[in-house]
């Protein structure tokens, strides 16, 4: 090879690992950056000269014209990405079901020291110290307060759960808000990858980065499948319906419900759009759902993945009332699948049998009184948040008398009411499903019972489901992490190589100078 060429090829390894340098320098500096993948230097032979061709040889006569910076490509692996991304999103449905359960215990006040069960107790009391002096009016007193403080308490505790289910309600707007903002954010940087790297000469290995880590993300929401298409784009189902194409991403709507206030997430693209009376869009979204929440939850159906499904169906879709829990087939589709309905449902059970059993035998006999009444009249409705004190009997409580027209105090009526807190009824069963009969002096123990039970076995899976995550990340980190020992080794021998090429040039340089030094003389 003529020495002009020789230069070439030390000029090839000293471009090529000067980029290898400055490629090892920015995995380095990028050392603690969340997201971030390690990038790795792909080099490449020029192509070869040919000085001749001999049929006889093994091999034709050739030089080498150098080295080429071929390629920096992230190290990734596609199988732990998907595992990681389906774990996670597995991981924060538990999160939600355990973080619900243990907002509910909180309410209950069962772990703060202000707990229900003490007011109960102290009703119960109550009713114990009536029946063994009925005429006094001081344990008529007693009844009527201890009554009014166990509603007082009863629809703080109700209106908790309603509140937490609004909360969840905003949660869901905020989410399926988050989801629209990561699909466009997808198409822009599917279209400044494509644009990018449509050359072959960039990698666009940053902006693929903010893309993994929106995937990331994304996948904690949803189930999510996705794949990268020849043209460097990336596409993405969401529970099975496309969201991210090539051109651009479906959004998900939110229909409202008028009565409740509660959203309900949906694929406008699938919905049927028509005008109201005031000239609004309105939906029709019955089979553009996003999610089927009529499907049992199963990993292997892989419906227990995405906080927005667990946060649906935590929150259901309205304020549960006993009256929910007549009908089997209702409950089994619709309140059990909710926690929060589910507890409001069977706590309202609770004080709307306490309230009318106790007037049921307050209201008989001789002297009847209504010791609970409506608030508002609603056909009879005794449900929290329409169920008060007496008022007369607050001003009072000596009128609630236990005495006979004859004079004699009324023993049996006392104990009737007595017998309410400790009677199996059927219509003290925790909820249609439940096998136990119980009494009413049992029946809040049953009801706490069920909402530790149910966090106790959330929190076990959640626990157990963040253990898999960060196995699948810790795997995963091995791979997209930069190590520092590996990334110094690197620099070391793209130092020495740029050494090396750098000697190299400067022997040709030498050579070139003795020759024409010496043809001068």
């Amino acid at each position: 090879m003529p020495l002009m060429g020789a230069l070439y090829v030390g000029s090839s390894g000293l471009r090529t690992s000067q980029n290898a340098l400055n490629t090892t320098a920015h995995n380095m500096s990028n050392l603690d950056t969340q997201g971030f993948t390690r990038q790795q230097i792909l080099l490449g032979t020029m192509e070869y000269s040919t000085l001749s061709i001999n049929p006889k040889a093994v091999a034709n006569q050739q030089t080498g014209l150098g080295v080429y910076y071929s390629k920096v490509r992230q190290v990734r692996d596609e199988f732990l990405d998907k595992t990681y991304r389906k774990e996670v999103g597995r991981s924060s449905y538990y999160q939600v079901s355990a973080e619900t359960l243990g907002e509910i215990e909180s309410l209950l006040g069962e772990m703060d020291g202000v707990a229900f069960q003490g007011i109960y107790e102290d009703l119960w009391k109550a009713v114990q110290e009536l029946s063994k002096d009925p005429g006094n009016a001081i344990t008529q007193g007693m009844l009527v307060q201890y009554s009014s403080v166990f509603l007082t308490r009863a629809e703080a505790i109700y209106e908790g759960l309603k509140k937490y289910q609004n909360n969840l309600n905003t949660q869901i707007k905020i989410a399926v808000d988050t989801i629209n903002d990561y699909g466009k954010q997808l198409v822009e940087l599917n279209d400044r990858i494509c644009r990018i790297e449509a050359g072959g000469v960039e990698t666009a290995n940053d902006l693929r980065d903010i893309r993994n880590s929106i995937l990331d993300e994304l996948s904690t929401y949803a189930n999510i499948e996705y794949r990268e298409n020849a043209d460097t784009t990336v596409t993405v189902r969401i529970e099975g319906n496309d969201f991210v194409k090539r051109d651009g991403f479906y959004e998900i709507g939110l229909q409202e419900d008028v009565s409740t206030g509660y959203y309900t997430p949906f694929w406008i693209i699938n919905a049927k759009a028509s005008l109201d009376s005031d000239g609004n869009k309105v939906y029709d979204i019955e089979g553009a759902k996003l999610f089927d929440l009529s499907r049992p939850i199963s990993s292997e159906l892989n419906t227990d993945v995405g906080k927005l499904r667990s946060m649906l169906l935590a929150r259901g879709d309205h304020h549960a009332t006993h009256e929910d829990l007549e009908d089997l087939e209702y409950y089994s589709e619709t309140i059990s699948k909710s926690v929060l309905m589910n507890v409001e449902a069977e706590f309202d059970r609770l004080i709307h049998n306490v309230t009318t059993k106790m007037n049921e035998v307050l209201n008989s006999g001789e002297n009847p009184w209504e010791l609970f009444i409506e608030k508002a009249e609603d056909g009879g409705r005794f449900i929290l948040g329409n169920i008060q004190v007496n008022p007369i009997l607050l001003q009072e409580p000596s009128l609630l008398s236990f005495k006979k027209k004859d004079g004699e105090i009324d023993h049996e009526k006392a104990d009737k009411l007595k017998e309410v807190f400790t009677r199996e009824d059927d219509d003290n069963r925790l909820n249609p499903l439940a096998q136990k009969r119980t009494t009413l002096e049992e029946y809040y123990e049953d009801l706490v019972a069920q909402i530790a039970n149910g966090a106790y076995v959330a929190y076990g899976i959640y626990e157990g489901q963040e253990i898999t995550v960060e196995s699948a990340d810790a795997a995963r980190e091995q791979i997209v992490g930069v190590s520092s020992d590996e990334e110094l080794s690197n620099m070391i021998m793209y130092q020495n190589a740029y050494n090396a090429s750098s000697r190299y040039i400067n022997v040709i340089d030498e050579m070139l100078e003795h020759i024409i030094n010496t043809l001068a003389m």
